[in-house]
């Protein structure tokens, strides 16, 4: 039986840092992210898909978490072909997805931006996060090889946003393209109403990962606000639906990291307590708990360097966007 990582897709929402989830004294850029890692072995960096991640911050992510603890981060927009804002690109790039030039130097800049995660065994996965446009065919799978190529040596993982990818007839095929770049496909949870909803597959093309992500099933999902997006608390039966699901995950793979992306308000850190407290009750899919932290909760920081806390990476995943 695999691990099972039980966590949320950021811990730096403004929503969630507003929301009282964090106590006194622990809700400065250190703080947060030690009380989050005393309380879930996983999480996943969002702040690198809105500007590519820096160096200092993944050695800063690595020196505050225990041993155990992983980071999932997402992919810079650019890289999996979403609009990138100019003012994000470094050293005046030019925001051209297509253009190899650029492509090369975004792709080396990533790289180097999470390698300290790496180095300290912190780096779970690169998710890529691919647009509702990006759909099945000759063009979608020279992408995937080339992702394959630049990222060899990292576990990546694949989240489809058009349906089409998981349909019957094209799901095979799909499944089969991930396992031949050793992929590791992403089920999602989400509304099953809409015309753009992804069904909530599981197929394993990885064995060392598989990945489940929970969105909420708002009906505003692709039409609203981030609010009316994201705006769901799952309830105890919603979440129980899942475990045999991530029962069977983890009898195939070595990890399984469950991830709440329901970032309004605390919704995701409750709906992540609650997920670990039902594997809790089952002793064949239990959940991975990290020791807590030696010092106390309201301990002073570590003396070191530090990110500026309105601008740093890490609080940057307060802009939210595909999610």
């Amino acid at each position: 039986m695999g691990q099972i990582l039980v966590g949320t897709c950021s811990w730096t929402d403004r929503a969630l840092v507003g929301s009282g989830w964090y106590p006194p004294g622990r809700r400065d850029a250190e703080g947060r992210l030690r009380h989050y890692a005393e309380r879930f072995p996983v999480v996943e960096v969002d702040a690198s898909y809105y500007a590519l991640p820096s160096e200092r911050n993944s050695r800063l992510w690595a020196e505050r978490t225990p041993d155990g603890f992983v980071f999932d981060v997402k992919a810079f927009s650019l890289l999996t072909g979403h609009p990138t804002r100019q003012a994000v690109m470094p050293d005046g790039l030019p925001a051209e997805h297509r253009d190899p030039a650029v492509l090369d130097e975004v792709w080396a800049r990533f790289a180097a931006g999470i390698e300290p995660l790496r180095e300290a065994g912190r780096l779970g996965s690169v998710l890529f996060q691919f647009p509702p446009w990006f759909r099945p065919g000759q063009r979608a799978e020279t992408f995937l090889r080339e992702c394959a190529e630049r990222t060899e040596g990292r576990q990546l993982a694949v989240e489809f946003r058009h349906p089409s990818w998981w349909e019957p007839g094209q799901a095979e095929a799909t499944g089969a393209l991930l396992t031949r770049h050793g992929m590791a496909a992403v089920a999602v949870d989400m509304t099953r109403t809409l015309p753009s909803s992804v069904p909530p597959v599981t197929p394993v093309t990885s064995p060392g990962l598989s990945v489940v992500r929970f969105h909420g099933r708002s009906t505003a999902w692709g039409t609203g606000s981030k609010e009316d997006r994201f705006r769901y608390a799952y309830d105890e039966d919603e979440l129980a639906e899942w475990l045999p699901r991530v029962r069977r995950l983890a009898e195939r793979t070595e990890q399984v990291h469950v991830l709440f992306n329901n970032c309004c308000g605390d919704a995701a850190v409750r709906a992540a307590e609650t997920m670990a407290r039902l594997l809790d009750g089952d002793p064949q899919a239990a959940p991975v708990r990290l020791p807590r932290a030696r010092s106390a909760p309201d301990a002073p920081p570590t003396p070191g360097p530090r990110p500026t806390p309105a601008r740093s990476s890490s609080s940057s995943s307060s802009r939210r966007g595909a999610g």
